[in-house]
Order: C-alpha cells, then sequence, then structure tokens
C-alpha cells in the first residue's frame, strides 16, 4: 500500500480544436480525465474565467492548468502586453484553482518582455504561489529559407534549461520537431519539471502533436522515468484532432491518448 497519489492525467482544451473549450470538459468527464488545461486563445470561453468557472462546475472536471496566450495567434488576447497577458493568466489560475500556469519563452522581438522575463516569472510565482512552467519550444524555417534552414524565434533559445527556471513544461512534440533528445531534457529539468505536454511526433520540423506511440518520441520511457523517480506534477494531453473525420473518431483518440498515458503510469 502506498499513501502517494496518482499523478494527474489532464485534456488540454487544444487537443478539440476547432471546437470550442466546453467540448473538452465534456469529453474530459465523459472519459475519466482528471482534469483539463485551458488554452487561452481565440474561443471566447478560454477567456472568460466565470464561463470556465461554470463549465468546471457543471461537468464536474477541474481545471489543473492555464496555458498563457503564448502563441503568435493570440497575441492581442487579454492585453498587446505579454507581460499583462502573464499576469492574467496567474490571476484566472488563482480563481479557477489550478495549480499551473503555462508559458512560452518570449519572442526574440520582445526586448522589454524579454529582458524582464525571468524577474517576472520568479516575483509572480512567489506572490501567487501558482508554478509558472515555461515550455521548451522548436526552430522554424524562415519564410523564403533553404530547405534544411531553421532559425529560433524564441530569446535566448528553445530551451529554457539555457536560462534556468525554478518550473518547467516539457513538450513531447516540439523535442520532436526540434530533434531534441527528451529524456536528457527531462534530466536538465530536473525537479524543475512539473508539468509534461504528452504527444507524439515524427521528427519533422513541425508541431505534430499525434497521440502518444504514434511517433518516434520516448513517450512511455518518459512516463515510466516519471513514475520512478516520484514526479509530483501534471501530465497534459495535448494532441492534434483537427483532422478527425467524425466526432467518433475524436473520442477514439483522446481516449487512446488517456490509456496510453494512465497504462505507463502504472494507473
Amino acid at each position: 500500500m502506498t499513501d502517494e497519489q496518482p499523478v494527474p492525467v489532464g485534456l488540454s482544451t487544444a487537443s478539440v480544436w476547432p471546437l470550442k473549450a466546453g467540448t473538452a470538459f465534456e469529453l474530459a468527464a465523459e472519459l475519466g480525465y482528471d482534469g483539463v488545461e485551458v488554452m487561452v486563445w481565440a474561443d471566447p470561453v478560454s477567456q472568460d474565467v466565470t464561463a470556465l468557472r461554470r463549465l468546471s462546475r457543471r461537468t464536474g472536471v477541474p481545471v489543473l492548468s492555464v496555458h498563457s496566450p503564448s502563441l503568435l495567434i493570440t497575441q492581442r488576447i487579454w492585453s498587446p502586453d505579454p507581460a499583462v497577458r502573464l499576469r492574467m493568466s496567474v490571476d484566472a489560475a488563482l480563481e479557477l484553482g489550478a495549480r499551473t500556469v503555462v508559458v512560452h519563452p518570449p519572442f526574440r522581438w520582445q526586448r522589454r518582455y524579454g529582458d524582464s522575463f525571468g524577474d517576472l516569472v520568479t516575483e509572480l510565482e512567489a506572490s501567487s504561489g501558482i508554478e509558472i512552467a515555461v515550455e521548451n519550444m522548436f526552430k522554424v524555417r524562415p519564410p523564403g529559407g533553404a530547405k534544411n534552414s531553421r532559425v529560433s524565434a524564441f530569446r535566448p533559445s528553445i530551451d529554457p534549461t539555457d536560462v534556468g527556471f525554478r518550473h518547467y513544461t516539457l513538450d513531447l512534440s516540439h523535442t520532436a520537431a526540434a530533434e531534441m533528445d527528451a529524456l536528457a531534457l527531462a534530466q536538465r529539468m530536473g525537479e524543475g519539471l512539473t508539468h509534461v505536454h504528452l504527444a507524439d511526433g515524427t521528427g519533422v520540423p513541425k508541431d505534430e502533436h499525434l497521440v502518444p506511440g504514434r511517433g518516434g518520441q520516448p513517450c512511455a520511457e518518459l512516463l515510466e522515468k516519471l513514475v520512478s523517480s516520484g514526479f509530483a506534477g501534471q501530465i497534459v494531453l495535448e494532441i492534434n484532432t483537427r483532422h478527425a473525420v467524425t466526432a467518433a473518431q475524436r473520442v477514439r483518440d483522446l481516449a487512446e491518448a488517456l490509456l496510453f498515458a494512465r497504462f505507463h503510469l502504472g494507473q
């Protein structure tokens, strides 16, 4: 017998795109996920804390984490100032009872934000008690660039351990696109690894977010290593179902992803 609580397995609302956040809550409840991660983006519900709280109560599905609007397409959501967006994400997490805020490193052109990012993260964690888990990213092909050319849009790099933060998010679709060793990155993150975006990739230079087990990432090995090391963080399935032809296919993919995670977590 053990008193240790099982690692919670959540569903990102991004996993049902182009459907809305409400669908993610409903499917998480139906399939037996432990909670959701709210990706804050164009979906108005994802930006509305009151609406999210209502969804959580109606479905019985807690919000485990909030993904700050860090994508290129979300640069105007809540505020054009990335520091304000991060502060609002922390406020949303507090109001929703979430433990974690996921955030990307600053873009290279966000000089003022980049200069203050580390101090801002430290300040917000200290004042709120929320874990701000900085996510690993990947390089992209520049417009008109050579086939094999790749550049980083992030400052100072795609690897947050180059700077050093208290908490990290490890995204396995991103490690695939970056051709990074996911297990080595997890080791560098060490005890700071508190959040995992579980997905897969084949190694092509784009963000595939495949169902785990359908690509080449060490998804199973990572989960098993986390359990053996006493991981006390959260696992969130962030997979791409936008090509699902039917609702039933989307449900099957989300169910398969959850089964994979639970099996390799020993649940």
